[in-house]
This record gives C-alpha cells, sequence and structure tokens, in this order.
C-alpha cells in the first residue's frame, strides 16, 4: 500500500513524540507494562474509603415518576430524566473502586461494600435492577427507548469485570455469585434480542461499539458458555472493523458528528476494552486487519499523535469540552501490552485519569484499569 502525505506526516509525529516521553522519564525507564497498581494506589484508596460509608442506592430508591415501566426497571429521557443514568455511572465508579481496593489490600471492608452494592442492584427480588435498558431515552409520547440509550449501561461492562475478583471474598456467597452472573446472562439475551439493543449493534459508531463492550462483558462472565463470546470475536472481525474503521485508522462517522475528538477517542478505547475481553491466551482480536488496511494497530497508531498532542487534531474542534481533552485513555494501556508499545503507556501514565465533568466522565469506559490488567486468583 502507498504512503500518503498525510500518512508520512502521521508516522513522523509520532516518532517524534516517542522520543519526548522517553526523555521525560529517563529514571524509570519505558515499559509495556506498567505496574497499575503501585500508579494508582493512592488514586485507588482515596476513592475506596470516600465510597467505603456509602450504602447501596439501588434502581428502586431512584424514583422515576414518568416511566412506562416498573420501579425495577431503568428509565431515561434526554433532557428530562437522568437519575437513573446518573445511578447506574455512579455505581460504575462505587464498586470498581472498592473491588480494585479490594484487590489491592485484601482488605475484606472493600470486598464485602463492594458485594453490598452487587446484592441491592443485581440479587435482592425486593430492589434489583430489570436486566434491560428498553425504557432508556424515551421521547414522550414514546412508551418506548431508542437505540441510542444502550450506551447508558456501559458502567455495567466494568461492573462485571469486577465480580470475578471478588469470588474469593468471604462476603460473596455462592448463591448470590450465581444470581448476579445470571443476571448478567439475562441482560446479555436483552442485547441479543431487543429491537432497540440491535439498532444500536448496527449503528457503525460507537453506539455499536459500547453494545459491543457491554455483551463481550457479560459473556466473558458467563464462563460455562464460551459461545457468546465465539460468536462476538466473529462479528468484530466480520463487521465492526469493516464497517467503523478507514483504511487510515480514523471513525469516519465520528468525525461527521459535534464532538468528532472526543467521540473518536471515546470509540477507540470502547473497541480497545472490547478487543481485551475478546482476546484469549489462543486467540487475539488485536491483530485482525482486513487486506485493504483497516485493523486496531493503524486506528490506535493513527489517533496516538492525536493523544499525545490535542492541537495536531486536523479535523473540526468539538463543540464543547475540547480543552478539557484527552484525559487519560484506556486503550493507551491496553494497546502498549498488545502491541508492545511502551509509548503508549509512557504517554497513559502522563494524563490525567478523573474528571469532574459529567458528560466527559462518560466517555471514559473504565475507571480502575488495575482490574483489567491483572488476572482473578482462582
Amino acid at each position: 500500500m502507498s504512503i500518503t502525505r498525510r500518512d508520512f506526516c502521521s508516522n513522523a509525529t509520532a516518532a517524534l513524540l516517542t522520543s519526548s516521553l522517553a526523555a521525560q522519564t529517563p529514571s524509570t525507564g519505558s515499559t509495556t507494562r506498567p505496574n497499575v497498581a503501585v500508579i494508582d494506589h493512592d488514586r485507588i484508596l482515596t476513592a475506596a474509603d470516600h465510597y467505603l460509608p456509602q450504602p447501596p442506592a439501588p434502581i428502586t430508591s431512584v424514583p422515576a415518576p414518568d416511566s412506562p415501566g416498573s420501579p425495577h426497571d431503568y428509565y431515561s429521557s434526554p433532557d428530562s430524566f437522568t437519575a437513573h443514568r446518573d445511578a447506574i455511572q455512579s455505581l460504575g465508579h462505587i464498586v470498581p473502586a472498592l473491588t480494585a481496593a479490594y484487590v489491592i489490600t485484601k482488605d475484606e471492608r472493600y470486598a464485602k461494600q463492594a458485594i453490598s452494592h452487587l446484592r441491592a442492584w443485581f440479587v435482592s427480588t425486593d430492589t434489583a435492577l430489570t436486566p434491560n435498558l428498553e425504557y432508556a431515552q424515551i421521547v414522550p409520547p414514546a412508551e418506548k427507548g431508542r437505540p441510542d440509550g444502550v450506551i447508558e449501561g456501559i458502567p455495567l461492562a466494568e461492573i462485571a469485570q469486577a465480580v470475578p475478583f471478588l469470588q474469593n471474598s468471604e462476603a460473596l456467597t455462592q448463591p448470590d455469585l450465581d444470581t448476579i452472573t445470571k443476571w448478567f446472562v439475562s441482560y446479555l439475551d436483552w442485547l441479543n434480542t431487543s429491537r432497540n439493543a440491535g439498532l444500536a449493534r448496527d449503528a457503525r459508531d460507537h453506539n455499536a461499539s459500547s453494545w459491543l463492550l457491554q455483551a463481550a462483558a457479560c459473556a466473558k462472565l458467563n464462563t460455562k458458555d464460551d459461545r457468546a463470546l465465539s460468536a462476538l470475536r466473529h462479528l468484530f472481525k466480520t463487521s465492526t472493523i469493516r464497517s467503523q474503521i478507514s483504511y487510515e485508522g480514523t471513525f469516519t462517522r465520528e468525525l461527521t458528528t459535534s464532538s468528532p475528538y472526543r467521540n473518536s477517542l471515546f470509540n477507540l478505547d470502547l473497541l480497545a476494552v472490547t478487543c481485551d475481553l475478546l482476546t484469549t491466551r489462543f486467540e487475539t482480536v488485536w491483530d485482525y486487519e482486513l487486506q485493504d488496511g483497516p485493523s486496531m494497530r493503524i486506528a490506535v497508531a493513527k489517533h496516538f499523535p492525536f493523544i499525545a498532542r490535542r492541537g495536531t487534531w486536523p479535523y473540526r474542534a468539538d463543540s464543547a469540552y475540547f480543552n478539557d481533552l484527552p484525559l487519560r485513555r484506556p486503550v493507551l494501556l491496553l494497546a502498549a501490552r498488545a502491541y508492545g508499545r511502551p509509548e503508549y503507556a509512557d504517554l497513559w501514565k502522563t494524563l490525567p485519569p478523573d474528571t469532574t465533568i459529567a458528560e466527559l466522565d462518560r466517555t471514559l469506559p473504565i475507571h480502575q484499569p488495575v482490574l483489567w490488567v491483572t488476572r482473578p486468583r482462582p
């Protein structure tokens, strides 16, 4: 394949950025596998200690007077009701933070509190969330949600990732673990059978990637049946790459939105975390590429200079929060490990991991990377 002037300039910029980042960390050196538990130690414990005294606030504790469903059903309506969305986003911070603290300290207090939230949201018949988002992003007078509402379930992916780390805690009983797993299996069934979810899956943008991430997280939690994960690997190879990634590594559909930079990085993260979930010791999707060029490797390499230097972004700037990005992108950490690229990890370490801007926080699909680079103990 011939190299365009843009590709040449992009590669040259990446090379210069790599040299610059390496020069910034001469004492520690570069590595593709930074010690996330050490890097995030204080951050994890600060968050976990903040959440430790907070009691569970399940879906039934957040009234939704206009919802056509029951108190157990998730409901949101753009610009008029977002309390359920905020509640599940909060849960997506709380459970991973408490679990991460348990992983690095082995302190049962953190596990016990994380499990109390899981029990309230996914086990208790009095408070558990119905395993679907059928009423997400309803626009009255409609009584059903929209495909765009599936994206509001993204926090469920890292919650599912956290569960195996809690299995050795004395606070998690086998019946509770079975019920939690059953909940995520039921949610996966909804993702596969709902018309709204199907439309999100076929959207060819970050909505499709959010569907894929959630489906992969649910499928991986069900260790008794790997057929769902195999089907998702096939979908990624046969459809996702072709429909989303251009030959030069951009996301064409994201570039036409009002937030092309934010949505491109968001989509890159979603696909990277999905690749992590779908990859096994025997099969990787990170390296899969089409004959005419599209691949995750190309997409990551294309966006790396734009993450390192926002000012090199050659497309239209976002309509809001452009100067508050890029934040610490999970793709950098995961791709560093997948592709053996220490410069990705070096950049990841320099970026701010958190934001107080809720709209940007929702475009970080994971918040506790230690749960993604550590294997749960059997």
